[in-house]
């Protein structure tokens, strides 16, 4: 490793350790939720919003997954403002204050709708270039971002990997171990996993939590602070039809057509990016410490790195190793 390397990451290192000192004794959670959500109008949505830092900074938007919202990233944050730079953290179709701003339109969150959303959000605030971080639906949301304008894109941080989906053609079946792990998609494809979402949501996102980070323990209070986001009149259907149109057991947009046809190809990832990997996820299992299948599929990789003690839900978990992730990129 070349001098300069190691010196950068020290310098990291240390700021991402003061950012976070410098929290004074209050939670990161506190710091953040001060932040009243904002929105902007994009054709399809209202969405919902937090920006902190320099607005003249580089801009980094931070993506969350299913089923968990923006708190996720709240120890993230800090050390991104002390360094300059300009946090967007929006809440996903179907999640928080995030709403259609057509009332007849169908509730649908087809993987290209997520990563065009981004795109749109990005425009809506006239910001031209941007660092990008996500897991799960958001992680989904970067990586197509990225495909569609790589230009626009300074770097990605790709927690759990390239997760791009064939929507076109059905996939060879799982192995019984890894499609119980699934459990939840396919349950979400028949009308009583949509009923049981409906009527026991709360119930059902906090079993995914927990078994999604077996060596994590969320508490109550921590839970309550994401709650809300869940109760969005739009969180059920977006949710359902994500699942099912991924097995083809719902249509997309059409106006998305081309564009889940392109993604079928899983075209690679070519702006500079890091995959963090948790090594304590429920959902998976252990990574594996080859890193072949990641460097075909980011063709800039910069690193690879599997995040011990993380489950799913890695930004909560590890803040620091999604912070300084991002801070190497967008140096």
């Amino acid at each position: 490793m070349l001098p300069t390397r190691r010196e950068f990451l020290k310098s990291t290192a240390a700021g991402v350790a003061t950012a976070l000192a410098a929290s004074g004794g209050r939670s990161m959670a506190q710091t953040a939720a001060e932040s009243q959500p904002r929105m902007v109008k994009t054709d399809a949505l209202d969405i919902g919003y937090e920006e902190h830092g320099n607005p003249a900074g580089t801009a980094v938007i931070l993506l969350h997954g299913f089923p968990y919202d923006v708190r996720s990233f709240d120890g993230v944050v800090a050390p991104l403002v002390a360094a300059g730079h300009r946090v967007l953290v929006p809440w996903l179709r179907g999640y928080g204050p995030t709403r259609f701003r057509d009332s007849t339109a169908p509730r649908m969150a087809e993987q290209a709708a997520l990563g065009q959303d981004v795109v749109d959000f990005a425009d809506a605030l006239k910001v031209e270039r941007f660092a990008l971080a996500g897991w799960d639906w958001g992680n989904r949301a970067a990586c197509i971002a990225s495909i569609l304008v790589p230009e626009r894109v300074i770097g990605q941080v790709s927690i759990g990997g390239y997760s791009v989906q064939n929507t076109i053609a059905r996939g060879q079946p799982m192995q019984a171990r890894q499609a119980a792990q699934f459990w939840y998609m396919w349950y979400l494809n028949t009308d009583q996993g949509a009923a049981a979402l409906q009527a026991n949501r709360h119930d059902f996102i906090r079993y995914l939590w927990d078994t999604w980070s077996p060596e994590w323990h969320y508490t109550d209070e921590v839970y309550a602070r994401s709650a809300p986001s869940f109760d969005n009149a739009d969180f059920v259907d977006v949710v359902v039809h994500s699942y099912r149109h991924r097995n083809m057991n719902a249509p997309g947009e059409p106006r998305f057509l081309e564009m889940e046809r392109r993604l079928a190809e899983q075209p690679p990832v070519e702006v500079p990016a890091i995959v963090l990997a948790p090594g304590a996820t429920g959902l998976g299992g252990r990574p594996s410490p080859n890193a072949a299948g990641d460097q075909r599929r980011f063709t800039k990789l910069v690193a690879r790195r599997i995040v011990e003690g993380a489950g799913h839900d890695l930004p909560a978990q590890r803040p620091e190793a999604v912070a300084e992730a991002l801070l190497e990129l967008v140096a």
